[in-house]
């Protein structure tokens, strides 16, 4: 499973914090936005990733994420010249994906909590078909919402919706199989003029092959698009960190305990940054044993 970081839009919503600078560059409490979809890809396993964002802002994700093998990962980069929709990610990443499984998640979205490493390690198994997530929202119409029946098979799929047959909204994180790039490419724009996710989403469910997974009530899904969803997450963040002692999306913390580097490596790591409290944090987790996410 190869993984897509989409770190692409103006972020016109958050003017003017990102007159000059990439939404996905904002600190959200002590970390760059982007570290948290990375790591969370990285708890899925993935360790083939392509960071996609705008010609203007790539050079400083290059400067700040690198090669990523500090992280015991491979990073890759591409750019999107223009906001063209969410499915335009399998188009710009053809050659990257290589007719292999992927998974798209969003630059500004935070997902953690119990029980999601095994949920997302579960779809990144994925050979055949998709993987959504479905996660309950009290505004569905403010979100791309799947409708399922009772055994949980999805029967509907529609974005934004005036009148919502359900309240799950589908979260910024998507599985695919090998067959992803060529069904992208096969879509109309919409009245958007975007090449939406929804619609992608709509052929596997028309296939019979788009298969729903539940977040429940112990995984926190949060989305950065507005000063008040952004303010929202870093206060989770610092209140989540503060008392439980742990960092949400370190990469360097989950590249070590994934097994992606050794100790001396992430020791090395933190010569880089020290008298830091970033680097205070890791070396407690290199005395730590027997630590589960």
């Amino acid at each position: 499973m190869k993984g897509i970081i989409l770190s692409g839009g103006k972020g016109t919503r958050l003017y003017p914090l990102t007159l000059g600078l990439s939404k996905q560059l904002l600190p959200v409490y002590n970390k760059p936005m982007i570290y948290y979809p990375l790591s969370t890809l990285m708890l899925a396993g993935i360790r083939d990733i392509l960071v996609i964002s705008s010609p203007k802002a790539l050079s400083i994700y290059k400067n700040m994420l690198m090669d990523g093998s500090q992280w015991g990962v491979h990073l890759s980069y591409a750019t999107q010249p223009t906001p063209r929709g969410l499915a335009d990610a399998f188009i710009i990443g053809k050659e990257f994906i290589n007719e292999e499984p992927v998974a798209l998640i969003l630059g500004d979205n935070i997902f953690y909590g119990s029980g999601l490493v095994d949920v997302i390690q579960e779809a990144a198994a994925l050979q055949d078909g998709a993987v959504i997530f479905a996660y309950p929202v009290r505004n569905p119409d403010q979100f791309g919402i799947v409708e399922v029946d009772s055994k949980w098979k999805a029967v509907g799929i529609e974005e934004k919706p005036k009148q919502p047959r359900s309240n799950l909204a589908v979260p910024g994180f998507y599985f695919y199989d090998r067959h992803v790039t060529g069904y992208a490419e096969s879509l109309h724009p919409s009245p958007r003029d975007e090449i939406e996710i929804t619609d992608l989403n709509r052929i596997y469910l028309e296939k019979g092959n788009l298969r729903v997974n539940f977040l429940g009530r112990g995984i926190a899904w949060l989305d950065m698009g507005t000063p008040e969803s952004l303010l929202q997450a870093a206060n989770y963040v610092q209140a989540v960190e503060e008392r439980q002692g742990l960092m949400i999306s370190c990469p360097e913390e989950v590249a070590f305990r994934m097994g992606f580097i050794t100790a001396d490596h992430l020791k090395t790591q933190i010569k880089k940054i020290k008298n830091t409290i970033y680097a205070e944090y890791l070396e407690k987790v290199l005395q730590e044993d027997n630590f589960t996410f």
